[in-house]
């Protein structure tokens, strides 16, 4: 899925005054869908969306290794999808080269040098 506005796809990570990471995004008035991107409408019903902040917890729902070359990143390195608490699924990088504990709790640690939401297992 790429950007409403056809640039990086990857959702913007800003810190909050106490110090924590948390997602840019976007809710529903309308569903309260939540959305990791400044989408102008809500992608699940069309209705108007405002400014919202996701995380800086969420919950694994899966992980994986990537074993393969890929531009800009040098394997073996981890990558889990994260649902934020109260908020969308974020594909983010773990430390080491070992799958995130499915159901396992974490928090935004940043991003990376190349860009990319980083997490860390809390529990």
């Amino acid at each position: 899925m790429s950007s409403p506005t056809g640039g990086d796809p990857r959702p913007e990570l800003h810190r909050t005054a106490q110090g924590e990471w948390v997602v840019a995004g976007r809710r529903c008035l309308v569903c309260a869908e939540p959305v990791a991107y400044a989408w102008p409408r809500c992608p699940a019903c069309a209705g108007g969306v405002e400014p919202a902040w996701f995380g800086p917890h969420g919950t694994v729902w899966s992980s994986t290794v990537v074993r393969i070359a890929v531009p800009g990143h040098v394997p073996p390195y981890a990558l889990a999808y994260v649902d934020l608490n109260d908020g969308p699924r974020v594909l983010a990088h773990t430390a080491g080269d070992a799958p995130a504990p499915i159901e396992a709790g974490v928090r935004l640690t940043g991003v990376s040098a190349a860009g990319d939401l980083q997490v860390e297992v809390v529990r």
